[in-house]
């Protein structure tokens, strides 16, 4: 890491490049934005937007198991609790009438209310409540390595599967004529999800995860005429929100996830307003 923290300090020769933890936050960026830019491509186009907030508030809850428990690694309770949460959302989702949006909603607000409950009743809300914001620049070197790891299985898994995920969001009906199994697909798909939100949360925070997710992509749909470009402008709004707003909250003092959200929603609505005035030309 010493080599790469040399690096960083030639490349970038600001005064907030000679603390650790900005080095250690700057990374983390550079890791986790490409990581939610791609996911947030395959959560927009099939419509789950709700599904990837649903499962960040999952997060208390998977906390509160792990505590009750006597898990000492709280991690491993909410990736655990997030996939199961994933997986039996999916099941009810494909075996009842109503419409998706109800069911995650359904999922999502009795998920918060008992974590929230357990850790009320025993007194440990305020030990986990930086979980709601996260904290990015308390990211160890440990903790950017497993994050090397993750980004690294998410760019394997979109370039095997993106084909089979962007089938089944068109038409389920031509992905099983197509021989592709759906059911595995989604479950599949919402399990990396799960991961990948569980992995990030204390650094993000519940109540921005999927805003870091969804914006990036939601901005490059606005002005994307391929899946090329698509995915391209997404992974660089996410960088550029990621890195802009790291830069912005060290001299402001504002917490580094609202920030970078912030910056996010900013591009959101300017690539909205080109996507107007490009329709308008026409």
């Amino acid at each position: 890491m010493e080599i790469i923290y040399n690096i960083l300090e030639v490349i970038l020769p600001f005064d907030f490049m000679k603390y650790a933890f900005m080095k250690n936050a700057f990374l983390a960026i550079l890791l986790v934005s490409p990581i939610f830019a791609i996911i947030g491509t395959m959560i927009v186009n099939k419509k789950m937007a709700f599904f990837s907030d649903a499962l960040g508030h999952s997060a208390l809850t998977g906390i509160a198991v792990g505590m009750l428990l006597g898990m000492t690694n709280i991690n491993i309770s909410m990736i655990i609790f997030a996939v199961l949460f994933a997986i039996f959302l999916n099941f009810i989702k494909n075996k009842t009438t109503y419409g998706a949006d109800t069911i995650i909603s359904v999922f999502s607000s009795i998920a918060i209310a008992i974590g929230l409950a357990i850790l009320a009743q025993s007194g440990n809300f305020n030990k986990y409540s930086s979980y709601l914001v996260g904290d990015i620049l308390s990211i160890s070197e440990t903790e950017i390595i497993y994050l090397f790891i993750a980004f690294i299985f998410t760019i394997a898994f979109w370039y095997f599967m993106f084909n089979k995920i962007n089938v089944v969001s068109l038409s389920k009906s031509t992905a099983k004529s197509k021989g592709i199994n759906v059911n595995f697909i989604e479950n599949l798909f919402a399990v990396i999800i799960a991961i990948m939100v569980m992995i990030s949360i204390r650094w993000v925070g519940i109540l921005l995860i999927n805003s870091l997710i969804i914006l990036p992509a939601a901005s490059s749909r606005n002005i994307s005429m391929n899946m090329r470009t698509y995915h391209l402008f997404a992974v660089l709004f996410a960088l550029f929100s990621g890195i802009t707003g790291l830069i912005i909250s060290y001299y402001t003092n504002i917490p580094t996830g609202p920030m970078i959200v912030i910056i996010s929603g900013i591009i959101y609505f300017c690539t909205f307003g080109i996507k107007k005035i490009a329709m308008k030309s026409k």
